[in-house]
């Protein structure tokens, strides 16, 4: 028994060991059983190498699982990557187009990486989407593009049957089109409008709505008059009001002992008034609404009324103890202001024209803009106050000016009496008027800088500066279209600002609001 095992060679032990452990040890067990001898060391023998062969087996089985789930070890049997198929076919064509002259070793290494996959010169979008438009293809349309790109192909028929009109008229009939005229790629509707206020940052290459003409160019402010006209004897005084501009666009200035009437349209110069006393002057002036009636506020405490068409004066209100300089009307009430620090009311309708009073002013008023009862003081200005404007966009705003000592613009809100804003302008601030074209604040100043300057409302921004005075600027008045601003200064001169043009686009939306609104009624004076 001995014998015949050693003669079994240690592969064909490997090979049935290999199968099954099981049988290898039942022949042994078979062997030794038949045969009686030594088998009971012969059969611990073969159990024993049954058993190494088995875990050779089993630890074989698991390195090679361990290594496929490692994927430490490149795989033999896998197919050649794309990037190495498109290398070796670029390389070989490559290879056969060389010229004589040049050499032809190259050397490809398959075990690294190439860093830039070989064949792609064109770089991926980094964002998705952009400017892809896929349309809407119609399916009949698609059919007649089939039928017109295959009739091209096909020759020409020598004798038609049918004549041109007659082909075209069959179209129509059974397409319901002249096929002739059909489209072989059509595109319809019109893109849809992006949500108000979003922001495209791409460029943009078409667009459905017009752009407004206010966008399409930016605003130009001359730092040039439009004009310059000249104002000798003009009184030096920063308490009075000089100057006033119609809505019938004809502009009052008062010369000492005069007022000169300017037609803005025409050019045309015309004399109302000179005072019978040559120590008397012109304090004030304000327009009515309408512009046909001018009220003139003097030195010798009167207040006149002048109907500047006819060139007469209706009538001399005296009430005040002092020279009236501010002028301001409500309707058919007048109310004026007096060095004498009083501000009276009148109707101007009836004889008893003086209806009231207002007090509460220690020094002389250089600006009247209320017709009621005192309702809030206002006291954080550190100086004079003459410049007052109210906001025509929003009527509970109030802008004023202060004087030498105060140098700042306050902006109120008249029913909290909260300061909404305010800013030092360094220089004193004579004159304040809102331009509502553009939603600007004009200022105009005297000592030290003696120019005018634009705004932005509400946040106090400077847009831009008028200078060209050579003194400091007493007043400021709006034109009747808000497009030009009027300046008078101690160096004699008035000047004309055209700083404020309204974009074309809303000028005549706004002329069609105006023709169409209603007539006010006006009540004449008596």
């Amino acid at each position: 028994m001995l014998t015949a095992a050693s003669r079994m060679s240690q592969s064909q032990k490997r090979g049935v060991g290999f199968k099954s452990c099981g049988v290898f040890c039942t022949k042994f067990k078979f062997q030794t059983e038949t045969r009686p001898g030594d088998n009971c060391t012969f059969f611990l023998r073969a159990q024993f190498e049954c058993q190494i062969l088995a875990q050779m087996a089993q630890f074989g089985f698991e390195n090679d699982i361990t290594g496929i789930l490692k994927l430490d070890m490149p795989i033999t049997n896998a197919p050649i990557a794309r990037w190495q198929r498109k290398a070796s076919s670029s390389n070989t064509s490559g290879v056969n187009t060389l010229s004589p002259g040049k050499s032809g070793n190259i050397s490809l290494s398959s075990s690294k990486t190439p860093t830039k996959t070989p064949g792609k010169n064109k770089k991926t979008p980094s964002k998705m989407g952009g400017d892809r438009f896929i349309p809407a293809r119609n399916n009949k349309q698609m059919d007649v593009a089939n039928f017109l790109l295959t009739k091209e192909n096909e020759p020409a028929d020598a004798n038609p049957a049918l004549s041109i009109e007659s082909q075209k008229a069959w179209s129509v009939t059974l397409n319901g089109y002249n096929i002739e005229d059909a489209k072989i790629l059509h595109l319809g509707g019109k893109p849809l409008n992006a949500p108000e206020g979003y922001q495209n940052n791409l460029k943009v290459l078409y667009s459905q709505v017009s752009t407004p003409a206010s966008l399409k160019k930016n605003r130009y402010i001359s730092s040039a008059p439009d004009k310059i006209l000249d104002a000798p004897g003009l009184r030096n005084d920063f308490y009075l009001n000089l100057l006033d501009w119609s809505s019938r666009n004809v502009l009052a200035v008062a010369l000492d002992n005069s007022v000169y009437l300017w037609d803005a349209s025409q050019g045309d110069i015309t004399l109302l008034l000179t005072m019978e006393r040559q120590q008397d002057y012109i304090c004030s002036l304000s327009w009515t609404k309408e512009g046909s009636y001018l009220a003139v506020g003097t030195s010798d405490c009167k207040v006149q009324l002048w109907d500047v068409e006819n060139q007469k004066r209706l009538r001399s209100m005296i009430s005040h103890t002092a020279r009236v300089s501010s002028l301001s009307w409500n309707d058919y009430i007048l109310s004026s202001g007096s060095r004498s620090g009083y501000i009276h009311h009148h109707d101007v309708r009836v004889p008893n024209h003086h209806i009231s009073t207002l007090s509460g002013h220690s020094q002389e008023e250089g600006s009247s803009n209320s017709d009621g009862q005192l309702i809030r003081r206002l006291s954080e200005h550190q100086g004079a106050v003459k410049a007052l404007a109210w906001c025509p966009w929003q009527s509970n705003i109030l802008a004023s000016g202060g004087g030498t000592s105060d140098r700042h613009i306050r902006i109120w809100n008249v029913n909290s009496g909260s300061c909404v804003n305010s800013l030092d302008t360094q220089s004193q601030i004579s004159s304040l008027v809102f331009a509502p074209n553009y939603k600007e604040l004009v200022s105009a100043h005297g000592f030290a800088h003696h120019n005018v300057a634009i705004w932005k409302y509400p946040s106090l921004c400077k847009v831009s500066e008028l200078n060209g005075h050579d003194g400091r600027v007493l007043s400021l008045v709006l034109s009747p279209d808000n497009a030009t601003v009027a300046t008078v200064a101690g160096d004699e001169t008035i000047r004309l600002w055209k700083s404020f043009e309204m974009d074309p686009v809303k000028k005549k939306a706004k002329e069609r609001l105006v023709n169409s609104a209603s007539s006010v009624i006006h009540q004449s004076i008596r």
